[in-house]
């Protein structure tokens, strides 16, 4: 890591430590104050916008794990979010289980039966893995909408607003807090996770699985285990979904949601803490310029059919892909890398 003149490492602490400098920390809490005083700037759409980010970018941070840092290509993610969006649904209303207990629960479910599905892992990779983890988005898809005595089928279910102790979040503004706050923590939680030795086995898996396995580095618990972390926080963010949404149905479990986690993870950088939030902040941007400009390009242009403009995001979309994959394959996180370095911008190398 890049560091300023007269700055040195005394010890190992210091040395792992993400935040090093005075600098470094001003500029962290320069950055909690404007995050946390947005709901006095920002109207209800934007704090919406801003909750819907915070939501999908612990989603992302899941499937970076999973594909990003191991290497497990995973084309189902939409299924494991959905997962936790019922289990939390169903806990808090047909049980009667807290909120805070719920989200956890949700994690964990969505957790073991991605280790389920992350069983053909040890035997097959790339493609073949993709295809096994498609068949998971649809056998989950299918499970919900036939077990209507508990998900309630086609007809989806209401959901109560998330609640903790005697304070329920029902607004935009107090939304933002709990997301927010349980982003910046799940964030956290990850960073830290690619830094142990779990983290170590998962890099050395995507690089050379049989070096690996040469190496001591259990293949088939590791990969489980990527599984499990990928899924968990996949289902966390469902319960955050479903308790921000009010209500969730079969339709909340697309496939091309799917693909847009994958194109997310591509889009911000693969392997890297930073790349899912440059991901998730530019495609929500991407959706937000398009709902702006439908309605002028629909005035402008007559002529066009009505169902024209809601085709414009996908495409753009697509085209973000391709032209990531063709001129900055390492996404965006690899580009603001080389800024700071031409600019020696030290005080953001973290």
């Amino acid at each position: 890591m890049h560091l300023p003149a007269g700055t040195r490492n005394y010890d190992y602490a210091h040395d792992m430590a993400i935040f090093r400098t005075r600098t470094q920390w001003v500029l962290l809490i320069v950055f909690f104050i404007l995050l946390f005083t947005a709901p006095l700037y920002l109207d209800n759409y934007w704090l919406r916008i801003v909750n819907l980010i915070g939501i999908t970018v612990i989603a992302a941070t899941g499937l970076n794990i999973l594909v990003g840092y191991c290497g497990q290509l995973s084309i189902g993610h939409a299924g494991f979010i959905a997962v936790g969006a019922y289990t939390s649904t169903i806990l808090t209303t047909r049980f009667g289980v807290p909120f805070l207990v719920a989200f956890i629960c949700s994690g964990i479910m969505a957790g073991l039966i991605g280790m389920v599905f992350g069983i053909p892992s040890l035997r097959v990779k790339g493609f073949y893995l993709a295809i096994s983890t498609i068949a998971a988005q649809f056998i989950i898809k299918w499970v919900v909408e036939h077990w209507t005595s508990m998900t309630g089928g086609f007809n989806g279910l209401n959901v109560p607003a998330a609640s903790i102790g005697g304070m329920t979040f029902r607004s935009e503004s107090s939304q933002f807090y709990l997301i927010m706050v349980l982003t910046i923590i799940s964030l956290f939680l990850a960073k830290n996770i690619v830094r142990t030795r779990v983290g170590r086995a998962f890099i050395a898996i995507r690089d050379n699985d049989l070096a690996a396995e040469v190496m001591g580095v259990n293949l088939f618990r590791y990969k489980l285990l990527a599984f499990f972390i990928g899924c968990f926080f996949a289902g966390i963010a469902g319960s955050l979904l479903a308790h921000f949404s009010r209500t969730i149905s079969p339709e909340n479990i697309s496939f091309m949601d799917s693909v847009l986690y994958v194109g997310i993870i591509i889009i911000g950088g693969l392997g890297t803490t930073i790349g899912p939030i440059l991901g998730v902040i530019f495609i929500r941007l991407i959706d937000v310029l398009v709902t702006q400009l439908s309605p002028a390009l629909q005035s402008a242009f007559p002529s066009i059919p009505g169902n024209f403009t809601s085709g414009i995001a996908p495409m753009l979309f697509g085209l973000a892909i391709i032209l990531f994959l063709i001129f900055e394959p390492r996404g965006i996180a690899h580009r603001w890398s080389k800024i700071k370095s031409a600019y020696r911008l030290w005080p953001f190398s973290y």
